[in-house]
């Protein structure tokens, strides 16, 4: 049972992280990896949170709004004007997660910071004492994946977006502002990833390069799923299920790299990865 309670709260938290990465992916068709920096920026908004005595539950608002206002940022002055250059734009915000990593070391340094949990102590599950806070992290992924399932099917905004995803010109030609579009999902995804920062601060510690590790991870899982959440959260349960075996029963330093080879893999045998399936 602990076994696959580990498979179940791992995946949800890779698709947590993933989550925003893949939003912008699956409208500007480029890939943020910046998305590391803001993770990290999450993170000390728990932390800067934490030390002010403000509640714990606080980061989470401040994260996202922080995240979005520097994600609006980022898209009009340095992401807008490489969007016919995607790969500029790759290197672009490569260089812009480490300068935000730089900066991060300069005003809170380089010693590793921890945050209490936001939901601390044990729950019994059929039997086993289990971590509150990661059943919590498995709730927190299922609400995501509902709430981005309504806000791409249910709301104007959704509609506009899954236009631009098929065809912008014509989305452009119909009267939608594609720029607006761009920029708010750019923020959107960059508000997530700061959310998610702070939901892994109870499961890792807080440092300036505290969203390296998981960048590396959510870009293989974004590759592997395309541009649907619904194959992502498949890409997540099954890639990060074996990732979580492999620490397991074999060793944490290969465990390390199993998302990172199973993708690589599957992206040989299937370019498109599960969205070809």
């Amino acid at each position: 049972m602990s076994l696959f309670l580990d498979v179940v709260t791992s995946s949800a938290v890779l698709f947590i992280v993933a989550t925003g990465l893949l939003t912008i992916f699956g409208v500007l068709k480029i890939i943020n990896f910046a998305h590391g920096a803001w993770l990290t920026v999450g993170g000390y908004c728990a932390v800067a949170t934490t030390q002010t005595g403000l509640s714990p539950w606080l980061a989470l608002p401040v994260a996202f709004v922080v995240g979005g206002v520097l994600g609006i940022l980022t898209e009009r002055f340095i992401v807008r004007p490489l969007y016919a250059r995607p790969l500029d734009a790759i290197l672009a915000t490569w260089g812009l997660g480490i300068v935000i990593g730089q900066l991060i070391t300069l005003i809170f340094g380089r010693d590793v910071q921890f945050t209490p949990s936001l939901i601390p102590g044990t729950v019994d599950v059929f039997g086993t004492a289990y971590s509150a806070y990661r059943l919590f992290a498995l709730l927190a992924a299922v609400v995501l994946g509902l709430g981005f399932a309504f806000l791409m099917e249910g709301t104007r905004l959704g509609l506009s977006a899954r236009a631009v995803i098929m065809n912008e010109t014509l989305a452009r030609i119909l009267g939608l502002d594609t720029a607006k579009i761009r920029t708010v999902t750019f923020m959107i995804g960059t508000g997530l990833a700061g959310l998610a920062g702070v939901l892994l601060t109870p499961l890792t510690s807080v440092d300036p390069n505290m969203g390296v590790a998981w960048l590396v991870g959510s870009f293989m899982l974004v590759m592997v799923a395309g541009e649907s959440f619904g194959t992502l959260a498949v890409a997540c349960l099954l890639l990060g299920g074996a990732q979580v075996v492999v620490s397991t029963y074999v060793s944490p330093i290969l465990g390390g790299i199993t998302i990172a080879v199973l993708a690589a893999l599957i992206l040989r045998l299937s370019p498109k990865g599960f969205s070809r399936a």
